[in-house]
C-alpha cells in the first residue's frame, strides 16, 4: 500500500510546486525556448486566472525586451514584408498587445500561434491586404469579439468623438506596393476618446489589462500614435510599452506616464480599449477556432 500511496504524493507535491512557481514572474521569454514558453502557457493556463490576471503575468516577461519597428510581419515567404509571424526577441507597442492578449487566451503554444494570427488579420488570413495595420479602424473592429472602446464607459460625459478617413490605398502607396486590389476602400472612422485636460481623472478608472492608445494630434489620416498595458504590481498601477524613446520594453508608475503624455502636443488623447466581462472570467481560455463564433459586437 506504502508503494501505491508514495507516487501520487510526489506527483502531487509536484503539481503543488509547478502551480507555485508559475505565479511567479519567470525569467524574460527572450531567453526562452518556444518548448518553454509552451509548457508556460499551459501551466499559467491550468491557474484560476482572468484573461487580465494572465496579460498582468505575462506582460511582466516582456520587460527588457528589445524595440524594433519591423519586429513582424507576414512570415519568410511574403512578398514585402518577411519579418517573423511571431517574435519574442524583439517587439514593438503594438506587437506587444498582440502577443499579450494571444498569451492570455491560450492554453499551448500552437493555440497561442493561431490566436495570435487571428488577433493580426481579419479572419486570421496572413497577408498584407488583410492585416489589421490601424489600430482604431482595421484592428479594434476585427478584434471586437474580444475588446471593446471603453473610452465612453469610462469618461462618461468627459469623452469627446472625432472622425478621420483611413486609408489603405494611400497607405500601400506609401509602401511601394502598388497592388491593393483586396484592400479596404477610403473610410471615415468615428471614435471615442478622452482629451488630455481629463487624462489626470483616470487613475482610479483604469484597470489591469486595459490597453491605452494614444491619439494623435495634428493628423487627418491615422487615430493611433502609441500603444501601452495597464499592470498592477505590489498594489501599484503600472504602465507597460515599448518604444523607440529607450528602444526596449519597459514599466512605468501610472500616474506618472498619464501626467507626461498630457503635458505632450503630440497626442489629442487617450482611447482606452478593455477586454470584454463576459470573456474576462477565471480559468477562459478562447481556442482558434472558436473566434468565428464569437460575436464582435
Amino acid at each position: 500500500m506504502t508503494n501505491k500511496i508514495f507516487p501520487t504524493l510526489i506527483s502531487l507535491l509536484a503539481l503543488f510546486q509547478t502551480e507555485s512557481r508559475s505565479s511567479e514572474p519567470s525569467k524574460p521569454l527572450f531567453e526562452m525556448a518556444h518548448t518553454e514558453i509552451d509548457l508556460l502557457i499551459h501551466s499559467i493556463s491550468q491557474q484560476n486566472l482572468t484573461i487580465t490576471e494572465r496579460m498582468n503575468y505575462f506582460s511582466e516577461l516582456f520587460l527588457g525586451t528589445s524595440y524594433n519597428p519591423n519586429c513582424t510581419g507576414d512570415g519568410p515567404d511574403a512578398l514585402y514584408e518577411p519579418w517573423p509571424l511571431v517574435n519574442f526577441q524583439e517587439t514593438n507597442c503594438m506587437a506587444l498587445c498582440e502577443h499579450v492578449l494571444a498569451l492570455s487566451i491560450s492554453d499551448s503554444w500552437d493555440n497561442f500561434f493561431n490566436n495570435l494570427q487571428h488577433i493580426r488579420y481579419k479572419d486570421g488570413i496572413i497577408g498584407m491586404h488583410t492585416r489589421n495595420h490601424y489600430t482604431m479602424a482595421d484592428w479594434l473592429p476585427e478584434n471586437g469579439w474580444l475588446l471593446e472602446n471603453a473610452s465612453r464607459k469610462i469618461g462618461g460625459e468627459s469623452t469627446q468623438i472625432i472622425m478621420r478617413t483611413i486609408s489603405h490605398t494611400r497607405f500601400f502607396q506609401n509602401k511601394g506596393i502598388s497592388d491593393w486590389r483586396d484592400g479596404l476602400p477610403d473610410r471615415e472612422i468615428t471614435i471615442d476618446y478622452m482629451p488630455l485636460r481629463k487624462l489626470s481623472n483616470l487613475e482610479n478608472e483604469l484597470r489591469m489589462g486595459d490597453i491605452l492608445v494614444l491619439i494623435a494630434a495634428n493628423k487627418s489620416d491615422i487615430f493611433a500614435a502609441h500603444m501601452a498595458l495597464v499592470a498592477a504590481k505590489n498594489g501599484n498601477k503600472l504602465v507597460r510599452e515599448s518604444s523607440n524613446s529607450r528602444m526596449t520594453t519597459f514599466e512605468t508608475p501610472l500616474v506618472e506616464w498619464l501626467k507626461s503624455k498630457a503635458a505632450s502636443p503630440k497626442y489629442l488623447g487617450l482611447s482606452i480599449l478593455r477586454v470584454r466581462e463576459a470573456l474576462n472570467q477565471k480559468g477562459k481560455i478562447i481556442l482558434p477556432w472558436e473566434i468565428g463564433q464569437l460575436p464582435k459586437h
